[in-house]
């Protein structure tokens, strides 16, 4: 075989070949969405895979790899099937190879802030229904605020000295293409948090997620600590236990579905494997706190449309 080695009706080359396919591209000619986050992808139906070029990381499992074994997984195809899909066998048009990844790391940098946040205010009040008290405390320790020249809503997480060491931008529109992204260069340990006293920290996907159950909850909200993830990763929840030795008693309120589940069973063996904390996981009635928000905010409107019909 002059030397050359073969793995099945495979050569080594062939598989290296196919491990530099561009996933991205793979997905989108499989009619899956992709939603941007900083220089990564992640899947819409299950955020807690990102892809970069040919690579993929679970960060609810912590296993990642190039593009076969993503293949292999995704689809639960055997060896031979994913080489078929990624050498282009079966007659498709044949998939690109993906850039090298060596770009040096940007640094990170707050995007420009506007004059106004009368975007972000109609957005969050209006179409996500926050409460205003609630809203306008984080607007004033600066951790919330609108960008230009786009007019996203930026959620900013701040360091031990309370400078900004990352942000997430989440579109203002209701209408249209949804953009939900970190900055580039941005430290994933720092994402948005407010920081008290009680002893108790809440995790959460999202910053809207995290607004939105102090916004059902709100008695006493700012004794407590709360922090968003921006994804499934537990980097953000550790650094702030490092921070707050005081915190006793976590709670994972990790959307409801199947990343929010699987992440807080993992999360939850990381915390008990490390010790000193409770752990409790509180879980949304819907997919997540703001649709709950949303859904309490229209039985209000009707219950006060009947009452004005009575009367």
């Amino acid at each position: 075989m002059g030397g050359i080695l073969y793995y099945g009706k495979y050569t080594r080359e062939q598989i290296d070949k196919a491990n530099q396919v561009d996933l991205e591209e793979l997905l989108r000619r499989q009619g899956e969405k992709l939603i941007r986050s900083g220089r990564d992808h992640r899947l819409e139906s299950d955020h807690s895979v990102t892809i970069r070029g040919n690579r993929w990381f679970d960060h609810a499992s912590d296993q990642g790899g190039y593009a076969l074994s993503f293949v292999r997984r995704h689809y639960h195809l055997s060896f031979n099937e994913a080489m078929e899909l990624l050498t282009g066998e079966k007659g498709q048009a044949p998939l690109p190879i993906a850039k090298p990844q060596n770009d040096p790391p940007k640094e990170f940098v707050l995007p420009p802030t506007s004059s106004s946040m009368r975007r972000v205010f109609g957005y969050l009040l209006g179409t996500r229904k926050l409460d205003r008290e609630v809203l306008a405390a984080f607007v004033r320790e600066k951790l919330i605020y609108e960008d230009l020249p786009y007019h996203n809503a930026v959620f900013v997480g701040t360091d031990e000295k309370g400078v900004a060491r990352h942000a997430h931008k989440r579109s203002t529109n209701s209408d249209g293409k949804q953009i939900r992204l970190n900055v580039e260069g941005c430290d994933p340990a720092y994402s948005f948090h407010w920081n008290g006293h009680s002893g108790k920290l809440y995790v959460f996907e999202a910053p809207i997620d995290l607004l939105s159950y102090i916004s059902l909850y709100p008695e006493g909200w700012k004794e407590n600590s709360y922090v968003a993830l921006c994804g499934v990763s537990g980097q953000a929840m550790m650094k702030q236990l490092e921070q707050q030795l005081e915190v006793h008693k976590v709670f994972l309120c990790l959307d409801n579905d199947k990343a929010g589940h699987t992440a807080c069973a993992r999360l939850t063996e990381q915390l008990r494997e490390q010790g000193g904390w409770k752990v409790e996981r509180l879980c949304p009635q819907n997919k997540d706190w703001n649709d709950d928000l949303r859904e309490s905010f229209s039985q209000e409107q009707n219950q006060e449309g009947g009452m004005s019909l009575a009367l």
